[in-house]
């Protein structure tokens, strides 16, 4: 018998970063399963592990040692826009609830001590926008990208939690 594994990331679309696709240390989610063929004709396949949402995990508290958390980033796309189709997309009544139950959630099935690693694009929404949707405060941060507009921002959550 296998462990679990000690890595959630409930919204890993493609997974685009991961060295390993098929890491068997992370439990990879999303609430899309689906195929595209992008504009420049590459395939894109959205096969989580496991279906789920990342407002509402099915998952008990302190469950993982490390979570990732790269949730949808677009509010404007078009109905056939290849980009929501490759990142997913946030309602745009609703983003700011969904990532505010997206932290909560990513924060309780987090082990005391655990690990958040964040990744935010501000193309649309300014990152301080998004980080004042937690209570938690980071820990630290690097911008990413040819614009710097890519966050990459690690939590750690209290001990004590």
């Amino acid at each position: 018998m296998t462990a679990a594994p000690a890595v959630l990331d409930p919204a890993s679309g493609s997974r685009m970063f991961y060295f390993d696709k098929a890491d068997d240390r992370v439990l990879f989610g999303d609430i899309r399963s689906e195929d595209h063929v992008l504009c420049d004709g590459r395939a894109l396949s959205i096969n989580p592990d496991v279906l789920m949402d990342f407002r509402a995990l099915p998952f008990p508290d302190g469950a993982f040692s490390v979570v990732v958390f790269d949730p949808p980033h677009l509010v404007r796309t078009g109905p056939k826009s290849w980009q929501a189709a490759k990142y997913g997309r946030l309602h745009k009544d609703t983003w700011r609830e969904d990532l505010r139950k997206g932290f909560a959630e990513c924060f309780r099935v987090l082990r005391p001590s655990g690990v958040l690693i964040f990744k935010w694009n501000e193309t649309q929404i300014p990152v301080g926008q998004i980080l004042a949707l937690t209570d938690v405060k980071p820990l630290v941060g690097h911008r990413s990208g040819k614009a710097s507009k890519t966050h990459w921002v690690t939590f750690l959550k209290d001990g004590a939690q």
